[in-house]
């Protein structure tokens, strides 16, 4: 292995220089994952199980119809496609992580819920004029690169029946260079990157023009390295408006009182934003 290579590596690239690796499809990874969705207790790869249920009966107060049709991208498990189902909705949940769909799908018929689930990138999206409500959880919206951003967008706007709601959160831009995260590294024979011995390599980057903070993975092997990179944007509601009304979307809503306000990453850091179909 060239240190050198890593060396190089380690430095702050370019603004939207992708990683070598992705998180979502690695099979090893993909079931970390699931454990910390699944984790009612933690605000990681998903949120604890009482802020979701507040989380759904906020979006259900914003989009008050009976028997909706509802799309939820990036699904994970079904944590929040289960509790609209049994709330009477139609639902149908899209991932890109096979495993987390397979638990969802396994679920959702143990518990005959009315839930569609899709092995899909939401990029890929084709549906048109089926859903009431399409949300999309978690600050997803805010870690797609300007351009698949505008895609999806657009995706969503073709999804929705005349009338309908999109609504998802964002990370704001309030303190945001608070929101960098100090260099680290850890060696480990099994941790959530690998099940065999790795050193990571863990540091953020802020780029102040784009309001967007790049955190990035160098996880090193015995014979290579890979790195995750995750760029993450952060808003204000005049950046949001320019970006959904260009595509057609009608503001409903900003709101920053949705989440308990337990760190950076929630509270009135987190905007949910609700906008229509025209």
């Amino acid at each position: 292995m060239n240190i050198n290579d890593i060396i190089k590596a380690s430095q702050k690239p370019e603004i939207y220089t992708k990683g070598t690796a992705v998180m979502w499809t690695d099979e090893y990874i993909s079931k970390q994952l699931l454990d910390v969705h699944l984790n009612p207790d933690v605000d990681l790869a998903s949120r604890k199980q009482s802020t979701i249920d507040t989380t759904i009966d906020w979006i259900l107060s914003k989009a008050p119809k009976q028997n909706m049709d509802i799309l939820d991208l990036g699904c994970g498990p079904g944590l929040y496609t289960e509790r609209l189902a049994m709330k009477g909705h139609s639902v149908t949940g899209v991932d890109f992580s096979k495993v987390s769909i397979e638990y969802a799908r396994k679920y959702a018929e143990e518990n005959k819920l009315n839930i569609t689930y899709r092995n899909q990138n939401y990029m890929e999206l084709r549906d048109e004029n089926l859903y009431d409500l399409v949300i999309l959880i978690y600050t997803d919206f805010g870690v797609l690169y300007p351009t698949d951003r505008d895609m999806l967008i657009k995706n969503i706007y073709r999804a929705l029946k005349p009338g309908g709601l999109f609504i998802f959160d964002v990370l704001n831009d309030k303190d945001i260079e608070k929101k960098t995260t100090a260099k680290t590294w850890e060696s480990v024979s099994e941790g959530f990157w690998r099940s065999t011995p790795y050193i990571a390599l863990s540091d953020s980057f802020l780029y102040e023009k784009g309001k967007v903070i790049l955190y990035q993975h160098i996880i090193i092997e015995e014979n290579r390295h890979d790195i995750y990179r995750f760029h993450t944007h952060h808003f204000s509601h005049d950046d949001l408006s320019l970006i959904l009304e260009k595509h057609g979307f009608e503001i409903q809503g900003y709101y920053e009182d949705v989440l308990p306000a337990n760190d950076l990453w929630s509270g009135d850091n987190v905007t949910f934003c609700t906008a229509r179909k025209n």
